[in-house]
């Protein structure tokens, strides 16, 4: 592959934009290290936006006997919400239970090791419900009298990925959308990658290692770099998710025994929306076009309804996601059985430029995902600065400082009352998202502005000219759908013409800046 002098050089080139990759790049960014991540789409544009949206331990995980799995998890979900409690709340799950599921008994022993299995300050264990007194009961089918509370943590997984993106980009990284790696070659002691952007143009960079965080592309991506290396067998499993009209009015969400021994969730989604998934079905497709079909539909919506008094229909759904899981090829029959844990491969002798891989692993272990890695990666750069992302806040999450002594949701919610007591001309359902989503960060979105006149035009319902100015400027938002979807999901709140009347203002803007 033809290099010249004058190529770009970097400590690490990471290739892809999802919440692995933009978790590495934050991570050695904050060592001290150069650092390049190339994404072929947007952040967060395929099974990084497309989870179930939990930071939990993974109770199911328990019946498989992934303990170690179930307790890394648990302990990360602790240290999440303490660094980024705007993006991540608390969750109070309540499962329904009748004779046709597993035994009580069963249910109980597995609470019990969930609540025990690691340090737990932040959040209630669980506990026995009757159903007919509690008001996760009312929106239930009649014949659910008793069921089991615990709790887990909601995320806005888009935002997780393009707030570490926004972290290491803040720590020196260079961060790059839209960005095709073509082709990678080990010469010796550093990679040469050619790469294409947005406007087609071709460029080369050198980098002293190469993290391979693809995603479901994982295995191709190692295939390309070391053909010569027999690759790491991937499962791709694709999990989709449904969204509907909500069907109940309280904060709890549910998760749902099926009588094939899976489990779906039933979650409270964007105020005016219930978030039932997921599916979980092998998935030979191109990831790239990756969808919910009719049978995964009919399949959500028959699980709903068997527990709720309101049936669930297709014609009931608003809105619907698929994201592709590359997940460790294992001896399970099952998608679901398969484990959602992660391995790291790092190849290349002492003296030949390293490639780590990431294979596997699950949003909530992320950022341990991302420790591990650099450990692993560090000495062979001769970089000895420590671990450090363990305390440090994702950006907008430094509320506890504001609050001192409060725990989470405490401090968010003492935050968004301290910020529509100090902002009266802004909309306090206004205040409290972009709270929810900027956290500390929306003073920044807000500069100097001290009316509604002062934030622009309002291009869309709710969507003013300064959050796109800051999500066009501040974290890498070219599209529509970049913004109503991953970046917020107004999406959900707006007319159908809404992505077609943003883009066209956005193209303006474009013209207009040039």
């Amino acid at each position: 592959m033809p290099s010249t002098p004058s190529s770009p050089a970097y400590d690490l080139l990471v290739i892809g934009g999802g919440v692995n990759g933009a978790g590495i790049a934050r991570d050695a960014a904050g060592r001290g290290l150069s650092v390049l991540l190339c994404e072929k789409d947007d952040l967060a544009a395929h099974t990084s936006s497309a989870s179930t949206k939990l930071i939990h331990g993974g109770l199911r995980y328990l019946e498989h006997y992934e303990f170690s799995l179930v307790r890394k998890a648990l302990i990360e979900r602790e240290r999440l919400m303490r660094v980024a409690p705007h993006i991540i709340r608390p969750l109070r799950f309540v499962m329904p239970h009748d004779a046709t599921q597993r035994p009580a008994w069963l249910i109980r022993t597995g609470l019990f090791l969930y609540d025990h299995l690691a340090h737990r300050r932040m959040l209630p264990g669980s506990t026995r419900i009757a159903l007919q007194r509690h008001p996760a009961g009312a929106a239930l089918r009649p014949g659910y009298r008793v069921g089991f509370e615990y709790s887990d943590g909601w995320v806005d997984d888009a935002r997780l990925v393009v707030l570490c993106a926004r972290d290491a980009a803040e720590r020196g990284a260079h961060i790059r959308t839209r960005c095709r790696v073509l082709r990678t070659e080990r010469a010796g002691s550093a990679w040469h990658a050619e790469l294409r952007g947005q406007d087609g143009g071709i460029r080369m960079v050198q980098a002293r290692a190469l993290v391979n965080a693809a995603g479901p592309w994982a295995a191709s991506v190692a295939a390309q770099a070391e053909p010569e290396r027999r690759a790491r067998g991937l499962r791709l499993v694709k999990g989709s998710h449904i969204v509907v009209p909500r069907r109940f009015t309280h904060e709890y969400a549910y998760i749902f025994q099926h009588s094939d021994q899976r489990i779906v969730f039933a979650i409270p989604y964007e105020r005016d929306f219930t978030l039932i998934g997921t599916t979980d079905v092998d998935f030979p497709g191109d990831p790239d076009r990756v969808a919910i079909d009719a049978d995964e539909t009919a399949y959500l919506c028959a699980v709903a309804s068997h527990y709720f008094a309101q049936s669930v229909a297709p014609a009931d759904v608003v809105w619907s996601y698929s994201g592709v899981r590359p997940l460790l090829e294992d001896e399970h029959a099952s998608a679901s059985a398969v484990t959602r844990d992660y391995q790291l491969l790092l190849h290349g002798e002492q003296g030949a430029a390293p490639l780590l891989s990431v294979f596997g692993g699950k949003i909530t272990t992320f950022r341990k995902l991302a420790e591990d890695a650099m450990d692993q990666l560090a000495p062979r750069l001769g970089c000895r600065a420590p671990a450090w992302t363990e305390t440090a806040p994702l950006p907008g999450g430094d509320i506890a400082a504001r609050f001192p002594g409060s725990r989470a949701p405490d401090g968010f919610d003492a935050y968004v009352r301290e910020r529509q007591g100090a902002l009266p001309w802004l909309p306090a359902r206004l205040v409290a998202r972009y709270a929810r989503a900027y956290g500390t960060r929306m003073e920044r979105l807000l500069g100097g502005c001290a009316s509604l006149a002062d934030l622009g035009d309002e291009v869309l319902p709710g969507l003013y000219a300064a959050e796109i100015n800051y999500l066009v400027e501040q974290e890498w938002a070219r599209t529509a759908a970049d913004i109503l979807w991953r970046r917020t999901k107004l999406g959900l709140h707006l007319p159908m013409d809404a992505e077609g009347r943003l883009d066209r203002w956005l193209s303006e803007r474009k013209e207009t800046s040039a």
